[in-house]
């Protein structure tokens, strides 16, 4: 991850064109009342704040070599095509902007001034590991960035960052947690990228939760073909070597002795899949490992597409954010899915990405409404964020609320509003929840440090 930026950035004022706007508004409302006549709607023009579309963008990489969520924009673009023929928000047309951020710091830039240039009133529900490159631009444009899927720090450092879930951090500390009761030693696969780089930490604040020692940290290619030797490596770790600092008393003695064993743990993102085809054809040269990921890395279609009950992903340990997508709290997003986008494949409602957009449009639909009218813009959706709205997303996460006293300020993370993850396990092939309440780690995360 990048690193943390400890002094926040004032205020940003809006954009000297929106100022402009504002004042031409005013004219011509200064105009409209100096007649002995009402204004109406004058052709060509709209007729207020209330017929004004509510502009967004939503950006995520796509056909690169390491993770693409294609299923983001797509799920943002269905989200519009449903609002709109159901009344908009709160009245307004909901339009859309897409980019491709490529995993690429110049072009997350890129999207972020293509935000400003489009003059969005928010971008919501976007993926990128670039947070340096991003989230300066929206700063000195003031434009909110709501629900990231939380790769960076910055997601969790900006005033203008309004984040839905705990990230990356959270499914890490929760991965250590969930893994610390049945794990004696862990091997975690991670990429060897800026943002990889804390994830081992991470995980190790969780384990040491229930004293366990630290992970073998195994750094691996985040576009790599093939993963024999970091397979091979982590399968040595776990089996039959130690963890980095843990000691002999850790695993001997006491009532795990003999009832746990290693584990192998991969937060690889879409290329987790090729390094357990990697672990299955290495395997059978080691003693037996249990496996453990991170939603985003392993959901339910991977697991379909890759044997079921029968493939590498059965009784692995796997940390979300959300209920699992077979729960009935994703009715909604679902008939959403079913309605505008059946046939799109880039679409998978078991999708992390696509969960996250869509509460990120959840909170978006709760804040324009909250205006009662009101002009929707940058300014106006910050305000009204930061002063309290409350955002019920029907039980897919704890209440989400902006205000500072709402932030948990959990060690590096002081925008982090939601510190709750899931605990999952593949049973007979299928994600199922192991623990029905969501698990907070804010605690965990103030020991990663």
């Amino acid at each position: 991850m990048t690193a943390l930026r400890r002094v926040f950035p004032p205020r940003p004022v809006e954009p000297a064109r929106r100022a402009r706007k504002a004042l031409v508004g005013a004219a011509a409302v200064t105009a409209c009342a100096s007649l002995a006549v009402g204004c109406g709607v004058i052709p060509g023009t709209t007729g207020g704040a209330e017929d004004d579309p509510v502009r967004v963008m939503t950006w995520a990489p796509d056909h690169t070599r390491a993770t693409n969520k294609p299923g983001m924009p797509a799920m943002a673009e269905a989200y519009a095509r449903w609002i709109n023929a159901n009344g908009g928000l709160d009245g307004r047309k909901l339009e859309v902007v897409t980019c491709n951020e490529r995993n690429d710091p110049v072009s997350a830039g890129n999207c972020a001034r293509e935000a400003v240039k489009q003059d969005v009133a928010a971008v919501v529900g976007s993926y990128s590991q670039h947070g340096r490159a991003f989230m300066g631009p929206l700063e000195s444009a003031g434009i909110p960035y709501i629900g990231g899927y939380g790769l960076t720090d910055e997601e969790f450092s900006s005033p203008l960052s309004y984040p839905v879930n705990g990230g990356q951090p959270a499914l890490l500390a929760g991965n250590g947690r969930q893994l610390a009761g049945v794990c004696e030693r862990v091997s975690l696969v991670r990429p060897d990228t800026i943002a990889g780089d804390s994830l081992s930490k991470l995980l190790d604040s969780g384990l040491a939760q229930d004293h366990r020692g630290a992970s073998a940290d195994i750094r691996a290619p985040e576009d790599g073909t093939d993963y024999t030797a970091q397979a091979e490596q982590a399968l040595d770790r776990a089996s039959r070597g130690t963890s980095d600092g843990i000691t002999a008393a850790s695993v001997s003695g006491g009532k795990r002795s003999g009832q746990s064993r290693g584990c192998v743990a991969a937060a690889l993102g879409t290329r987790t899949d090729t390094f357990f085809d990697s672990f299955r054809r290495t395997e059978d040269n080691y003693p037996p490992v249990r496996t453990a990921s991170v939603l985003g890395s392993v959901d339910q279609s991977l697991i379909d597409r890759t044997g079921g009950a029968e493939g590498p992903y059965e009784g692995a340990y796997v940390t979300g954010w959300y209920p699992d997508g077979s729960d009935r709290r994703w009715s909604k997003m679902r008939e959403v899915i079913r309605a505008q986008a059946f046939g799109d494949n880039r679409v998978d409602a078991a999708d992390a990405g696509v969960q996250t957009t869509w509460i990120a449009f959840t909170v978006l639909k709760q804040a324009v409404e909250s205006l009662n009218g009101d002009a929707v813009t940058a300014r106006s959706l910050r305000r009204t964020l930061d002063q309290g709205l409350r955002v019920d997303t029907g039980g897919l996460t704890p209440m989400l609320s902006w205000r500072f006293d709402d932030m948990l300020a959990a060690g590096d993370y002081p925008r982090l509003v939601n510190a709750g993850v899931t605990f999952q396990v593949v049973r007979d092939g299928r994600l199922v929840l192991a623990r029905k309440a969501f698990v907070d780690v804010e605690k965990t995360l103030e020991s990663a440090r």
